[in-house]
């Protein structure tokens, strides 16, 4: 299996821009329903990192105000990159050897294709061992 499996049937690419408060993207977060989003130049291009821990850690346990802070200045700017050919097992290498959770699926040229999840690969996982177990069982004990 492959990124492309996984994000094959998303239709949005979720992602803030630099420049956007901490506030906002904190709602954005909550209101899409995801655990980090993406953070890109005027351009377009992935520059960045923000998640729900990020805004904790670096926000709110620090009692800094999120209207005031901006997403450029807490967010994890290495990005960590696969593209949609990148084997799964390639990505759980990844979020193990960097110790993370999230990694940013780009295409040739830097194009934003979306972002994967741990929790995406182990999901992704368990329905392919799944469809195996389904058909050892079908082919060991076939209907009569």
């Amino acid at each position: 299996m492959r990124v492309a499996d996984i994000i094959k049937g998303r239709e949005q690419v979720y992602s803030v821009q630099t420049g956007t408060t901490v506030l906002v993207a904190a709602r954005y977060l909550r209101d899409k329903e995801v655990r980090a989003t993406t953070v890109c130049n005027p351009q377009g291009q992935p520059v960045g990192v923000v998640s729900q821990s990020d805004i904790s850690d670096q926000v709110a346990a620090s009692d800094r105000l999120p209207s005031a802070v901006k997403v450029d200045e807490i967010m994890s700017p290495g990005l960590i990159t696969v593209t949609p050919e990148t084997p799964l097992k390639d990505c759980l290498r990844l979020l193990e050897q960097k110790r993370i959770y999230h990694l940013v699926v780009i295409e040739e040229g830097k194009r934003l294709c979306g972002m994967i999840s741990a929790q995406d690969l182990l999901r992704a996982w368990a329905a392919d061992e799944k469809e195996r177990a389904d058909f050892m069982q079908a082919w060991a004990f076939p209907s009569r």
